[in-house]
């Protein structure tokens, strides 16, 4: 009876090693298949063929996400992608943007330590969660061509989001891809094409019913992350509702072109975070924002 207890605590240890050595394998193998298909190329029978292999349980809501992600005409703006997955997911996934991350770099670590490494850290959920709709919405904007979620409306409140800080960090990645379908036409073109730029902006989403504009939900408690490669934590409210000012600042320019659009700007104004100067903290372009209002009656 006690000679089994060993041979039992070894086939126990041999599973649970079996176990891990699959679900390592696995993420580092979805963290490579992102990596060739995230962008523009479109996968191959050989890739589907390659995540159908993938057979550790714990990765079966993982795999069918990045086959998602990396498939052309995507479904990912769908409540089924939208709703926040489980904590492992979650995990899951950020461990496979690392690898993602690791194998572009010139000199890459063994990913296997890698994984072993960024376990032991700890990753906080709101980072967790940052990562998963930075995913998603890089899939609908590399994936579904041309931009257009004008007949989409982000209903937040449905997709299993705990407090105002993860819808804020849903609101604001979906805003990211937003700002950068116009980031070109105002910054790179000069002068800048105001046109272009709004017929981009009129392909916006809606949020909760209301247009992106008049989300002004930015009260939650700020946290730090890492956000831009080689640069230490930064506060994550700064950096993007930065970005976001930005974008109301860029259709606030757009609409003021021409004079038939002047009352639209000025209805922008008052009805967003324009407005709001309690948030001008979170903004580069305070000066701008300042003298919004010279000339405008406030209520």
């Amino acid at each position: 009876m006690n000679k089994k207890i060993p041979i039992l605590i070894l086939l126990i240890i041999s599973f649970q090693s079996t176990f891990a050595n699959d679900l390592d394998s696995g993420i580092i193998e979805l963290g490579k298949i992102y990596r060739d298909f995230v962008f523009r190329n479109n996968p191959t029978d050989l890739t589907f063929k390659k995540l159908a292999e993938i057979n550790s349980s714990e990765l079966l809501i993982t795999k069918n996400f990045v086959k998602e992600c990396i498939s052309p005409n995507n479904e990912l703006t769908s409540e089924k992608f939208l709703k926040l997955p489980d904590e492992q997911t979650l995990l899951n996934l950020y461990l496979i943007m690392k690898v993602n991350e690791n194998v572009r770099e010139k000199d890459p670590k063994d990913n296997t330590e890698l994984l072993k490494e960024w376990r032991e850290k700890n990753v906080q959920r709101y980072e967790l969660i940052e990562n998963y709709y930075s995913m998603v919405f890089s899939g609908i904007g590399n994936k579904n061509q041309p931009f257009d979620l004008s007949n989409v409306d982000f209903v937040i409140d449905n997709y299993n989001l705990k407090d105002e800080t993860e819808k804020g960090i849903f609101f604001l990645t979906a805003m990211n891809l937003c700002y950068y379908q116009i980031w070109g036409y105002m910054n790179v073109v000069k002068p800048p094409n105001y046109k272009k730029a709004l017929s981009s902006i009129e392909k916006y989403p809606k949020f909760n019913g209301q247009e992106y504009y008049k989300y002004k939900y930015f009260g939650f408690p700020d946290f730090e992350m890492q956000i831009e490669k080689d640069k230490g934590k930064e506060s994550y409210k700064h950096y993007f509702i930065n970005r976001f000012y930005n974008t109301l600042i860029y259709h606030h320019q757009c609409l003021n072109q021409k004079r038939r659009t002047r009352k639209d700007a000025e209805n922008l104004a008052l009805s967003s975070i324009l407005k709001e100067k309690n948030y001008y903290e979170y903004s580069k372009n305070q000066d701008y924002l300042n003298g919004l209002f010279r000339t405008m009656k406030m209520d």
